[in-house]
């Protein structure tokens, strides 16, 4: 007995463990150092290594007393984070000629990765980068092509290994970089050399600076030439009080930009820029704004440009990237904060002075009166290496815009689903009126969701979207995490359209595949006459919280153990039936199979009492602007009918339907308009009946 009882629970407790064992800490310490056996899997050339140094830190791998190379952590060099938003480390070596010999994994909070993908899974992927020469970032695709000019993600786990591949290259790329393994580039700019450092001392090395105004200094040069500040200008008649404290530099160089916005965001918006772009920083406080609001209707910023030389560079709205906050240490509350890029084919070089224009307007008799104010830049010598150490000019890796590509024609297809769907509840009357139709589209538009949508794209949302997006917004919200699955995002954007529009009908009725796959088995239990039973309505109302018990439940643990609430978030079986196609251990597979059966029996039982993503979604649709279910007063008085053929029961006795509850499948709908059910409607068709055969009766 007791062998049996623990073969039972072995495969659950492994498991469990596997899962308690992320991150992988121990090979690794928060200095930088890597466990002696993991640099000799990385690096197996080398006879040994030396000790942790550097900016960016790495370890040099040596061959007798000759260096060969180095070994790092990811997360030490560029903060590489995964989907979570949590720390993701990988080690990584690099020989003398640029080459990665390998790549092991130290640590990652990936949600996705906890449990389903295994291991070895992991090991054989980030294996793959060994021998890829470090300038030539390789693409990461679902199904990659067999001629090597790619790789294959981790089957279920695409996103977290586009973000694996980004950390590779790109702390490969800066710890190259700053060891002179690769060649120059750009302007010869240390871009990737980093350091923390908090406010003052950028400011007080140069990587910033500083102009202060006071409005006795503004006006001053104004009346010089006869003019008053304009009026949109004006504040205190106090001379002495500020005007404007503007603050600008160079934020391309990952000592300042880094710095200033986190690593998430600045890796984001560097690896959108072109080769050659650059960005400029700009913050204020005081009367004055840098802004202003011309370029709202002409999209260029009229009161500050850079020049440098002869060239004029016009700040355009395009340009122009808006900062919410800052993450680098002592720094001011600033009134406006943004960032400007300037194009490499503008002509701009960033290793040479600049300065950005401050325009301020005056009025005068004669008319409009410009004074200028300067603020003088040159990028401090510390970014600018000696020769013979120039830094390598990377490729672009913008990445969501290359998995929308790879992904184009699925984007299409669901894009194309979900106007369709949009039809089929805009014109839901005509739709309902025509039985035949109804069913051909509703059972076509299932089949669809499960097998192209659920088992072929893996586009099944989950509770799991929610707990990271929620998670997101506590800490670094970045949008291009989210658009990294182009399905999911867009699934994602229809389905709060929705919520706003009709409730959470269209996700659970429609494009859930887990749901689909439910209602279709209990469509062909039907035809064999499978019973089907119906719970008092009583018991079926109090069963209603589970779900949203089962919800609150994961979101307060994800506030405090990511790990133990994606791990309890296995309670939805979407994963095992739908993204992993039931190639899954044993327990797994028996708990989807409990739930499938008593769907043959209660039709979507599991919709009905256990989903916690319906209960996420049913929060926020109650601010629905429409009801578009059309109901008589007859119904719950004089008829019932409605509620009793309801696929979720979701319709009171007395027959209100329950928002909440609704999936939006349109059944009563049909039942509505169909004078052949409807009691109110059949009596209506036999008076006409009768009033049409009157005059054939008087006749005879």
């Amino acid at each position: 007995m007791h062998r049996r009882i623990a073969a039972v629970w072995r495969p659950i407790l492994a498991m469990w463990l596997a899962v308690a064992t992320v991150p992988f800490s121990s090979a690794f310490a928060e200095d930088g150092h890597i466990a002696a056996a993991v640099l000799k899997r990385i690096f197996p050339a080398a006879t040994h290594f030396g000790s942790v140094g550097g900016a960016p830190p790495a370890i040099p791998a040596y061959r007798n007393d000759e260096i060969i190379g180095h070994v790092f952590r990811s997360h030490a060099v560029v903060r590489s984070v995964g989907l979570s938003g949590k720390t993701l480390d990988i080690a990584v070596g690099l020989d003398a000629a640029g080459i990665i010999t390998g790549a092991e994994i130290l640590e990652h909070h990936e949600p996705i990765l906890a449990i389903g993908v295994s291991d070895d899974d992991l090991a054989r992927f980030v294996a793959k980068f060994s021998g890829r020469d470090a300038r030539l970032p390789i693409q990461v695709l679902r199904r990659a092509p067999k001629d090597g000019t790619a790789v294959d993600a981790v089957s279920g786990a695409t996103v977290s290994s586009l973000l694996m591949a980004d950390a590779i290259f790109q702390s490969a790329i800066a710890v190259g970089r700053s060891r002179g393994v690769l060649e120059g580039g750009a302007s010869g700019i240390d871009l990737t050399g980093f350091e923390e450092a908090d406010w003052q001392t950028l400011l007080a090395d140069g990587s910033l600076r500083r102009l202060v105004l006071t409005l006795g200094e503004v006006t001053r040069p104004l009346a010089d030439k006869g003019a008053r500040l304009y009026p949109a200008g004006a504040g205190p008649d106090d001379p002495d009080i500020r005007f404007i404290d503007l603050v600008a530099g160079l934020a391309t160089p990952a000592r300042i930009g880094r710095n200033l916005l986190g690593p998430q965001r600045f890796n984001r918006l560097v690896g959108a820029l072109a080769p050659g772009d650059h960005l400029i920083f700009v913050a204020a406080n005081g009367l004055y704004s840098f802004k202003g609001t011309g370029y709202v209707k002409s999209g260029r910023f009229d009161r500050i440009q850079i020049t440098q030389g002869e060239r004029t560079f016009q700040l355009t709205r395009d340009d122009h990237t808006r900062i919410e906050q800052l993450r680098i240490a002592g720094a001011p509350k600033f009134r406006e904060m943004a960032l400007f890029v300037l194009r490499q084919d503008r002509g701009f070089d960033a290793a040479r002075p600049w300065r950005l224009e401050l325009l301020v307007e005056g009025e005068s008799d004669a008319g409009s009166v410009l004074t200028v104010h300067t603020l003088d830049y040159g990028l401090p010598g510390r970014y600018i290496p000696a020769a013979g150490t120039a830094q390598p000019r990377v490729p672009s890796q913008d990445l969501w815009r290359a998995v929308w590509l790879d992904r184009l024609p699925d984007v299409v297809l669901l894009i194309g689903m979900l106007l369709i769907l949009g039809a089929i509840f805009f014109l839901q009357d005509l739709v309902a009126r025509r039985r035949i139709l109804y069913k051909a589209l509703r059972y076509g538009f299932l089949i669809v969701t499960l097998f192209w949508l659920g088992w072929y794209a893996a586009a099944q949302l989950t509770v799991i979207n929610v707990l990271t997006f929620t998670a997101a917004l506590r800490t670094e919200f970045e949008w291009e995490f989210f658009l990294l699955e182009p399905l999911i995002f867009i699934l994602w954007a229809f389905v709060a359209v929705a919520l706003l529009f009709g409730g959470r009908g269209a996700f659970c009725g429609w494009l859930c595949p887990f749901g689909a796959l439910q209602e279709l088995l209990n469509r062909i239990a039907r035809r064999f006459r499978v019973p089907q039973f119906r719970l008092p309505f009583t018991l079926h109302e109090r069963l209603w919280p589970v779900k949203y018990i089962i919800f609150l439940s994961l979101f307060a643990l994800s506030l405090g153990a990511f790990d133990m609430a994606y791990t309890a978030a296995e309670v939805e079986p979407f994963k095992t039936a739908i993204v992993m196609r039931f190639v899954r251990e044993w327990p797994f597979l028996l708990y989807v199979a409990v739930l499938l059966g008593a769907g043959l029996f209660v039709e979507r039982a599991f919709c009905r009492y256990l989903c916690p993503l319906g209960a996420a979604l049913a929060v926020p649709a109650r601010i629905r602007m429409f009801e578009w279910l059309k109901r008589r007063w007859h119904c719950g008085q004089q008829c019932n009918i409605c509620a009793t053929k309801c696929p979720v029961q979701a319709i009171h006795p007395n027959g209100s339907i329950n928002p909440n509850e609704c999936i939006y499948c349109l059944n009563c709908q049909t039942l509505y308009f169909d004078d052949q059910t409807c009691p109110p409607l059949i009596v209506r068709r036999k008076r006409r009946e009768k009033h049409d055969a009157e005059p054939f009766a008087e006749g005879v």
